[in-house]
């Protein structure tokens, strides 16, 4: 790391400044980051950390991995925005790029994951009405229990998290929830108004949740069958987290759509996509959608820069042994204060014993040892470090949790 930019006020004096002037929309661990490189981060005191969360996946690639700062500092001093009323000479480039790595033919970009959502259920709802033939404002989107797309107001219209809903109605209609990896309710909720299936191909914010072996290809055969449209949220998932660039291409399946987000920022900047096929994205017509940072150079530049890193295979190989190993170690726990896990490559949600404290709890414990991993519900905690991390660093860290878990 370069030398520490130090602060006048510490840790406690700056969480202490926020409680009155932000809103309390989230409940952080009470760290202060105030600099970062690759897979560890530093406080405002100078103490260390290893970051196992990755920011959710947006810092697949580590903390200002050389490549993304210096493709940022390129673009900034050259162009940042002209909005999409003008063309850019980033935008091309990007999608071609883009495309060519997810095997699509079409994109559409936007910023945040929440952004790249509303957008798919809107280019669904549209080719349901121009291509399907659903009568208008009839389309319906088939969901997943225990999803997690977003918290705009429609999305959490289909979220069964009620600490999501409650409070934000009324609800944006239009949606039907089956439970996840349960294909015979899949297929009973799919009619002939039903525009997409939209499930994340596995749920991060519910634990990791790993659907059987056979459930995606399910999903793209019944879809297919239906003349529906299969939407994969790939946010979390995609990019290299687990050991391909999609995670759909665990068991072979191509999608209609999928949605990008998270990493394609390299962790610089909200970057997010749609892609998809012609048939689909070429709904849209100029004035139907729209955002005025979506595209714009310094977004295009950054995403360019994400998908040459993934076109190398580097990552995805990472992912793939480095996933080994963090199922190695977890393994070894099963039994002294974990009680289960699941895993996909470098990703896990790990079931922690209830009587060894909540996860929020055995997270800050974790942080007192210098481990940094974020809770889900009750007693189950997330890991994602960053791709770049090593064997060692991901052994250090299991046995920190072993450690907290065990004295």
């Amino acid at each position: 790391m370069t030398a520490p930019v130090r602060t006048a006020r510490g840790s406690e004096e700056l969480i202490r400044a926020e409680e009155p002037v932000l809103a309390h929309n989230y409940h952080p661990l009470p760290v202060v980051v105030a600099r970062a490189e690759g897979a560890w981060v530093e406080d405002v005191e100078g103490r260390r950390y290893l970051d196992m969360l990755a920011g959710y996946s947006a810092l697949n690639f580590g903390h200002r991995h050389p490549a993304l700062i210096e493709a940022a500092h390129r673009q900034l001093d050259r162009l940042t925005l002209t909005s999409r009323a003008f063309h850019n000479d980033r935008l091309a480039g990007f999608a071609e790029r883009l495309s060519a790595l997810t095997g699509t033919d079409m994109v559409l970009p936007m910023n945040t994951g929440a952004e790249a959502v509303e957008s798919g259920i809107k280019v669904a709802r549209k080719w349901a009405y121009d291509v399907k033939g659903v009568p208008a404002d009839r389309a319906t989107i088939v969901v997943a229990a225990d999803n997690f797309h977003g918290r705009t107001t429609t999305i959490v219209s289909f979220s069964t998290d009620e600490t999501a809903r409650a409070g934000f109605g009324p609800f944006t209609p239009g949606f039907k929830i089956v439970p996840y990896n349960d294909l015979a309710a899949l297929e009973a909720a799919v009619d002939g108004t039903t525009a997409a299936v939209l499930i994340e191909p596995i749920q991060g914010e519910a634990g990791v949740n790993i659907p059987d072996d056979g459930y995606l290809a399910g999903v793209r055969e019944l879809t297919r069958r239906a003349g529906c449209l299969f939407v994969a949220d790939e946010i979390q998932s995609g990019l290299g987290r687990t050991g391909h660039t999609l995670a759909v291409e665990h068991e072979s399946v191509v999608p209609d759509v999928v949605l990008l987000g998270k990493a394609l920022g390299g962790g610089i900047v909200p970057v997010s996509a749609v892609v998809g096929s012609r048939e689909v994205l070429g709904v849209l017509h100029p004035g139907e959608h729209g955002s005025t940072f979506g595209g714009n150079p310094l977004a295009a530049a950054m995403g360019t820069a994400v998908v040459e890193l993934l076109e190398t295979g580097e990552f995805q190989r990472r992912a793939t042994e480095l996933g080994a190993v963090l199922r190695e170690g977890l393994d070894a726990l099963v039994g002294r204060g974990v009680v289960g896990f699941r895993a996909r490559g470098l990703w896990a949600g790990v079931d922690v014993d209830p009587a060894l404290g909540t996860g929020r709890e055995v997270s800050e414990r974790l942080m007192r040892e210098g481990v940094l991993v974020k809770d889900t519900h009750g007693s189950t905690i997330r890991l994602a470090p960053p791709l770049t991390v090593t064997a060692e660093e991901l052994r250090g860290a299991l046995g920190t949790l072993e450690k907290v878990l065990t004295s």
